[in-house]
């Protein structure tokens, strides 16, 4: 798989978990190996950017997912073919706010938001309750096998 981790905020973040947790999601989706992520961490002033232009909301927010091929989940037997699954964009100062309100390390809030990006680039959505029950519950899932990936090595 090509995961490419860019750190472009000015905020320290340990890149290379976050590398290990797309390979685990990428994996437990069975998306084909040849699929293309990247994940680009930037300041408050470029999410901002980023928010207004394609969300046309004020203010930064934590992370947007800009998908590319329109890749879906496969199986063990069909996988995901290959080609660009998109962009996710994290913004590390509204995520470490979101993570001192939520009692939990920077990293964790990172994971999570990551995860929920990646899922979105999926086609997932949780605009209706039922979707939402769908996407929460394998992003909740999803990082509770990587934690414990994580734990044993």
């Amino acid at each position: 798989m090509s995961i490419e981790v860019n750190n472009e905020s000015a905020v320290d973040v340990d890149e290379a978990v976050l590398q290990r947790l797309a390979v685990y999601v990428l994996d437990a989706l069975h998306v084909h190996a040849d699929a293309e992520l990247a994940i680009v961490l930037v300041d408050e002033g470029a999410m901002e950017q980023l928010h207004v232009q394609w969300m046309d909301e004020p203010g930064p927010t934590d992370v947007l997912s800009f998908p590319m091929d329109e890749l879906r989940p496969g199986s063990e037997e069909n996988p995901t073919p290959p080609g660009l699954l998109g962009d996710v964009v994290l913004c590390p100062q509204v995520a470490e706010a979101q993570a001192r309100t939520a009692g939990h390390p920077l990293i964790d809030e990172l994971l999570l938001l990551t995860t929920h990006g990646m899922l979105h680039l999926l086609g997932f959505d949780h605009a209706e309750p039922e979707d939402e029950k769908e996407m929460f519950g394998l992003q909740r899932d999803l990082l509770v096998g990587f934690t414990m990936q994580e734990r044993r090595r």
